[in-house]
């Protein structure tokens, strides 16, 4: 048995860090949103036991022990399964780049193999699992927009998000999330950041836009404050990095605009941009 799933990105419209955790992990306030931007992944059964990764393009450590492949691991370990795993990805998603792609790719396996294996775990529990292999994990299971808490793992819906088109724009680099929060200085708790309202229009969403993680990343790759500046002269409402970058997003009203962006961004060598929308 094989089946094909996609995997989409994620951006941050904003992220405040409230403060640290004991355990050295930080406290945020995310609102998250699926675009469609996406990773294809292609799972099968096969009768040889153990589980194989192939993501092409990409260097997995030896015996391709990825986020996918763990997810694979656990979904067996619940079945019962007496069978093997091989998985295939194709990314079309930025990697090491803010997007949350490898997190998605993992989502999409948990989900993918509960179907294929009928463990019908149902979605709290595939939420739960996927916390443990990553924090952004469970907000692709959770399948809405979300108020993000917790170390990103406590999600609220927030129905009220005014579905946006969006320019993505990637500048070639690669950004280690664990580099960003290592670095991350907190002299004082953060403001308690509470769930937005008023999200209904381009004007509400743009004021809410904030990215407390850019204060590091930006210092390191200028390029970021660049794309800010591209995407906004050339008619995005609002510009910001998403996660912990370098990928950075334009918010458009109409998709002419938005496409028109989009082409010009793409003529910059090095630099790779998406046309995509809100999910």
């Amino acid at each position: 048995m094989n089946k094909t799933f996609l995997a989409p990105a994620k951006i941050n419209l904003c992220l405040h860090v409230v403060g640290k955790r004991p355990d050295g992990y930080h406290e945020l306030a995310m609102l998250m949103q699926r675009v469609s931007l996406y990773d294809t992944v292609r799972i099968a059964l096969v009768a040889e036991g153990g589980v194989r990764v192939v993501c092409k393009g990409v260097d997995l450590p030896p015996g391709g022990e990825n986020i996918a492949a763990r997810a694979a691991r656990r979904m067996l370990e619940l079945s019962g399964a007496d069978c093997g795993v091989e998985i295939v990805i194709d990314k079309a998603i930025p990697v090491a780049a803010g997007l949350g792609g490898g997190s998605s790719d993992a989502a999409a396996v948990l989900m993918g193999l509960d179907e294929m294996l009928s463990t019908a775990l149902g979605k709290e529990r595939l939420m739960a699992e996927g916390g443990k292999l990553g924090a952004d994990v469970p907000f692709f299971i959770f399948k809405e927009p979300a108020w993000a808490t917790g170390i990103g793992d406590c999600l609220e819906t927030v129905p009220s998000l005014a579905p946006f088109w969006y320019v993505l724009v990637n500048p070639g680099v690669a950004v280690s999330t664990a580099w960003v929060y290592q670095n991350l200085g907190l002299t004082s708790p953060g403001t308690v950041a509470r769930m937005p309202g008023f999200l209904e229009t381009t004007a509400g969403v743009v004021r809410l836009l904030h990215n407390d993680l850019e204060g590091v990343t930006i210092p390191r790759y200028p390029v970021i404050a660049s794309l800010k500046e591209r995407l906004l002269g050339l008619g995005a409402a609002g510009a910001l990095m998403s996660g912990s970058g370098p990928t950075v997003f334009g918010v458009f009203e109409g998709v002419e605009a938005a496409r028109a962006a989009c082409e010009e961004l793409a003529t910059v060598p090095g630099w790779r941009s998406f046309l995509v929308r809100a999910l």
